[in-house]
């Protein structure tokens, strides 16, 4: 792993296999990768950026993230979104953005990647405040979503708030405090949309400086408390930016995360009659 783990936000990629929109604005878009391999149709998996909600970090610092997924077998969609600081992001436009893109990328994907897009909910893998918006998602369109893996996740946004994340990070996207928008707090704030009912995974390293792990604790606590089924994963040697890199030695953890949400799936769609 290179000395600077932020190494990883400017490093290069292959380029997309394909890219999509979902709306009509230019950041309401994914790129698409290709799975490795000649196997039976797998779900896609949403890759969330992550960055804080802010415009100056794009999807295409998740390129290798996304490659080496798709080099393991999966179809991959890097999905974009409008961000704090450009016209028409933060609330209610980000949110809506993802869920929009969320729900329309199976079949957008499978379109172009004929043959290698499984007809079924996506798995998101989220990072940062890109796993803040894929548990967002997965609380209020459940139905569109099959799990989530959110990879040191802003879960509580109040907190974040209060702890001023990144200088101001969650009023910037959400227009100021719980104080100033309760309303928008209890739809956006993923520790106020427990219980859940889709499968999630948690993974938060102990040195991460950037969301404080305590945050995923407390949400995990939360979510198991209501019956949701809902698991924490606590890296003790890992910061921010290593559960993103490939050549990390935290990207084992994330990668047997993925397959045991996916098998668990799979294994749900075999025993579903409807399926």
């Amino acid at each position: 792993m290179p000395a600077d783990p932020r190494d990883v936000l400017t490093r290069p990629a292959p380029p997309p296999d394909a890219t999509v929109a979902y709306g009509d604005h230019p950041d309401q878009c994914a790129d698409l990768r290709r799975p490795a391999g000649d196997g039976p149709p797998r779900r896609l998996v949403v890759v969330v950026h992550g960055g804080f909600w802010r415009a100056e970090y794009d999807r295409t610092h998740t390129g290798p993230m996304a490659a080496a997924l798709a080099a393991l077998g999966y179809p991959v969609a890097q999905v974009e979104y409008r961000r704090t600081g450009q016209p028409g992001g933060g609330w209610p436009h980000t949110l809506t953005d993802v869920l929009a893109g969320v729900a329309a990328l199976p079949g957008l994907a499978a379109a172009a990647l004929p043959g290698l897009v499984a007809a079924a909910p996506p798995i998101l893998v989220g990072h940062s405040a890109g796993g803040h918006l894929a548990l967002y998602v997965a609380a209020q369109a459940p139905s569109t979503v099959g799990a989530v893996l959110a990879l040191a996740p802003v879960a509580d946004l109040a907190e974040a708030y209060r702890l001023d994340l990144d200088s101001g990070a969650v009023a910037a996207l959400l227009g100021g405090g719980p104080a100033d928008f309760p309303d928008r707090y209890a739809a956006a704030d993923p520790s106020s949309l427990v219980p859940t009912r889709t499968p999630t995974v948690v993974i938060h390293g102990a040195l991460d400086a950037q969301v404080p792990v305590g945050i995923s604790r407390s949400w995990v606590a939360a979510a198991r408390a209501t019956g949701s089924p809902a698991t924490l994963v606590e890296l003790p040697e890992c910061e921010h930016f290593g559960l993103i890199a490939p050549d990390s030695a935290a990207w084992p953890q994330v990668v047997t995360a993925l397959r045991s949400l996916h098998d668990d799936l799979q294994g749900i769609d075999a025993a579903s009659p409807s399926r």
